[in-house]
């Protein structure tokens, strides 16, 4: 009797698993096909017009961080090899023309991530892109505060505007790259053939900023030559006569 029964209650437990198991696959494949249509659903649901907009938002970004910036940063290099005159004054306004381009350019990409993104900041793009928006007007309000050349707090001035500078590119640049890494995810389109070419653009942009210093060296020691020959001369100035020369010619 007792054989009976414990064959009847491990007959009972035998369909019961039967019954279950398949309910638990079923569970679980209709589980991963769920995340599957919520992940594809995320794709899906960006509209037409929110994806204009993140496209707009990162041209407007590039156009701030990856170019204009970029070559306001030649320009004012350029002009380290001009001590006075009317071309210094050129390239100054050139360079401070094309940064004010830059700064109202990732105004108005901040703005369009306020106004239109999910701003959760759950993500390197969006944290970045906070403290780099911070830095850029920090930047702006130090270019208007620009002490006159030759004072004691310009040496001061200079630093903290080339270090604040460095680290705009060094940000934008990462930025760039993490926005277009956010892209991909978003849409599922490669980003391949982007990323390849602002790769190129920084290259070149790294090339010439190591040149124009390199070619400064090269007239310097005299490989480059006009009509005549470099001399020595007998009426040795001092760095910091010369800096004082120049800030009084000019």
């Amino acid at each position: 009797m007792q054989v009976l029964l414990k064959l009847i209650s491990f007959t009972v437990h035998a369909s019961l698993i039967a019954l279950v198991l398949p309910l638990v696959d079923s569970f679980q494949v209709d589980s991963k096909s769920a995340e599957n249509h919520r992940s594809n659903s995320n794709i899906h649901k960006l509209s037409p017009k929110l994806l204009y907009e993140i496209k707009v938002h990162g041209f407007l970004l590039w156009a701030s961080v990856g170019f204009l910036m970029p070559v306001g940063i030649l320009i004012i290099r350029m002009s380290n090899r001009e001590e006075c005159g009317r071309r210094l004054k050129i390239l100054f306004y050139v360079h401070t023309i094309s940064q004010m381009l830059s700064i109202f350019l990732a105004t108005a990409g901040a703005v369009m991530s306020i106004k239109n993104f999910n701003n959760s900041f759950n993500n390197n793009h969006q944290r970045i892109g906070v403290a780099l928006y911070g830095i850029i007007w920090f930047q702006a309000l130090i270019g208007f505060l620009r002490p006159q050349r030759g004072s004691r707090r310009r040496s001061v001035w200079f630093s903290m505007h080339w270090l604040l500078g460095t680290a705009i590119s060094l940000l934008g640049t990462i930025n760039i790259y993490s926005g277009l890494q956010a892209y991909h995810q978003k849409t599922s389109k490669s980003i391949r053939l982007w990323t390849t070419i602002f790769t190129i653009e920084i290259s070149l942009v790294a090339f010439f900023y190591l040149f124009q210093e390199k070619w400064v060296y090269i007239q310097k020691q005299g490989v480059i030559l006009g009509d005549e020959p470099i001399r020595p001369s007998n009426n040795v100035i001092s760095p910091q006569d010369r800096k004082e020369l120049v800030a009084e010619s000019c």
